[in-house]
């Protein structure tokens, strides 16, 4: 039977191992630091030489909704209510979440779908209140900035094939 040859390792090498272990742990800390301290809209988020991440691309849809549910006031100043357009970046959301799952971090993954539970619930909230505020003629549609189809069940526009309301709120 052959002699199984003998592997000898030496410390040096050892050390020069745990050394590069070592280098690796802490710019895997140093990297999620900087992935927290963005997240939580610190002082690395306003970089403007970083690179783009998953979290801005997140944040421009979600922003992108908020408008079009009023949260921001346009040129004018006042708030624009376009609910077939906000459903259409919510949506988008969605689209990105099932193309994504399993390809995320916790991190990401934990954000994306926190923002799209609570643009979900704000969007059911102002559908509700453009159908009623319509119903009981409070305020009238104007003309859809939304393409045809755009309009979902409940938004107080016609269906499909026509845009659902756009209003601008004082």
């Amino acid at each position: 039977m052959a002699d199984a040859p003998k592997i000898i390792i030496d410390s040096d090498w050892k050390q020069q191992a745990q050394a590069e272990k070592e280098k690796l742990a802490a710019k895997e800390q140093a990297q999620q630091a900087q992935r927290q301290e963005s997240a939580a809209g610190g002082h690395a988020a306003d970089d403007p030489n970083r690179p783009i991440d998953f979290h801005d691309l997140v944040r421009s849809f979600a922003s992108q909704a908020l408008m079009y549910l009023g949260a921001f006031p346009d040129e004018t100043g006042r708030a624009v209510v376009a609910p077939e357009m906000a459903k259409a970046y919510i949506d988008m959301l969605g689209v990105l979440q099932e193309k994504t799952k399993g390809n995320l971090t916790k991190e990401e993954e934990s954000s994306l779908a926190g923002v799209l539970t609570e643009l979900r619930l704000n969007f059911v909230e102002i559908s509700k209140a453009v159908a009623k505020a319509i119903q009981e003629g409070k305020i009238k549609p104007g003309a859809g900035v939304g393409g045809p189809g755009m309009a979902g069940p409940g938004l107080g526009g016609p269906g499909p094939g026509g845009a659902g309301p756009s209003l601008r709120m004082p």
